[in-house]
């Protein structure tokens, strides 16, 4: 049976070698990026949750978050008002 030369050989074994672990590494990124995705929709929930709290306490209001001072949002209707 024919082959090929012996450092074709290696060279090939090498960059599919390569090739093999490129994949192997987007495979663990592409499983870590799905886990991250899941972790960002859980904080996300858990500060609506949070703000949901805040509202009820305090009303709708922006708030520094390097000082935690805020100011109230006027409602809709007030605004509304204002520009009719």
């Amino acid at each position: 049976m024919a082959k090929i030369k012996e450092k074709q050989l290696e060279t090939i074994v090498k960059y599919q070698d390569e090739l093999t672990a490129i994949l192997n590494n987007i495979g663990v990124l592409e499983t870590q990026k799905h886990a991250l995705l899941h972790k960002v929709a859980e904080v996300n929930e858990g500060l609506e949750k949070e703000k949901q709290k805040i509202e009820e306490e305090y009303g709708k209001i922006s708030i520094d978050l390097k000082t935690g001072e805020y100011t109230e949002i006027k409602e809709e209707e007030d605004a509304l008002e204002v520009v009719k």
